[in-house]
């Protein structure tokens, strides 16, 4: 009996793979992935798919050009095993910040990935928080656009948080702040960012009052920490009485977990749309909730 649908996933982000057909009650497909001794890539698909619908994982957050090569050759050798559909999970979309042409002679980035994936032979695609909505007309095959908050709001409000605002740390973040702020009932606030020189920022509070109050930072990604460590700083400085954080996709690159940890930031929630870390997994400031929950529940809907 030919099975409902098959998961297949990548080398990027393999517990989450098996956390998502866990909790779709389906084994993962079977597949051999390894390197050739020169380092290109060897696929090879061990099991019929032919008439099924099949759903690829990949995150592109970490080592972004190998995985999205490894992903382009596993849709390839999905399509010429006759798979139905090929759905395309990308948890974390690469080069999303390139998503316009910035000065002259810049690429579009991300319109070039839409097109990659396309060509390669993505059916459809399955996103979350892309970092501009923009990016969904980069694609001429349908997308469904996830959104983090849909499981990171349910746990901010199992922390009951009291007297809370909700603060965006720059300008790109007030659409998410509002979410926030209707699902909590909490008013707005929103930090200005101004660039002094090519090395320096300056941040002040543009609209809305922190003083006594809990902060409730949020925004769709932490690169460096740099942004909220700062915001934080800001409203701390301003007479918050709490600060936390809640954001959709955790990089936390370079010294990021250091300045979190030193920061005045008491909660920092993310997601695992990337691979967890030994060193996020046991940061006493970082608490990871699953989006394998969101991703299965899109791919139901799709059945």
């Amino acid at each position: 009996m030919r099975p409902p649908l098959m998961i297949f996933n990548g080398s990027s982000h393999p517990f989450l793979g098996v956390e998502l057909s866990g909790h779709l009650g389906v084994s993962l497909g079977k597949r051999d992935l390894h390197l050739f001794p020169d380092g290109e890539i060897s696929l090879a698909i061990l099991e019929p798919v032919q008439g099924t619908p099949v759903y690829v994982l990949q995150s592109l957050g970490i080592d972004p050009n190998f995985h999205l090569m490894e992903l382009f050759i596993l849709i390839d050798a999905l399509k010429r095993s006759s798979a139905e559909k090929v759905t395309v999970i990308l948890p974390y979309y690469a080069y999303a910040r390139q998503d316009r042409q910035d000065r002259p002679g810049s690429p579009i980035t991300a319109k070039l990935l839409a097109n990659l994936l396309t060509l390669a032979g993505a059916d459809r695609l399955i996103v979350i928080d892309l970092h501009s909505e923009q990016i969904e007309g980069f694609f001429d095959i349908p997308v469904e656009h996830l959104q983090s908050n849909e499981v990171l709001i349910p746990y901010c409000k199992k922390l009951q948080l009291e007297n809370v605002v909700v603060v965006a740390p720059d300008k790109g973040g007030i659409r998410i702040a509002g979410i926030y702020a209707k699902e909590l009932n909490a008013p707005i606030a929103l930090i200005d960012k101004e660039r002094l020189n090519p090395f320096e920022v300056e941040m002040r509070l543009f609209v809305g009052n922190v003083k006594d109050k809990t902060v409730l930072l949020v925004d769709d990604m932490c690169s460096t920490g740099g942004t909220l460590v700062n915001a934080a700083k800001v409203c701390s400085d301003l007479g918050a009485r709490k600060i936390v954080a809640a954001v959709g996709h955790g990089l936390l690159i370079g010294k990021s977990l250091e300045d979190i940890e030193n920061s005045t930031i008491e909660l920092l929630i993310t997601t695992n749309t990337l691979p967890v870390s030994d060193q996020v997994q046991s940061h006493p400031k970082i608490h990871v909730v699953s989006i394998a929950p969101l991703l299965a529940e899109a791919i139901q809907k799709s059945i």
